[in-house]
């Protein structure tokens, strides 16, 4: 499981991009390039990394549900994710 702080530094990075988005994109399309270098650095989209909705791990997220393959398996095991069961033929 990922540490606190870095969960948080996540989130904080996911509203910063949010905050930003539109000033972003008008800035962008008018092509004012100095502008657009004085946002902060993590107003930039590029700057976010998929992580576990739950544990904050960056690996082996699948994006259709937000979560990591681990906490997928065990969720879908436990019958709590609708629609998914285990596959048997």
């Amino acid at each position: 499981m990922a540490r606190e702080s870095v969960k948080a530094r996540q989130r904080k990075r996911e509203a910063m991009v949010a905050k930003f988005a539109e000033k972003r994109a008008t800035l962008k399309a008018e092509g004012n390039y100095a502008a657009l270098d004085l946002l902060p650095k993590n107003a930039s989209p590029v700057r976010l990394h998929n992580r576990c909705q739950l544990t904050g791990r960056p690996k082996g997220y699948m994006r259709h549900f937000g979560m990591c393959r681990n906490i997928f398996r065990d969720l879908a095991l436990a019958g709590k994710i609708p629609g998914v069961r285990k596959a048997s033929w």
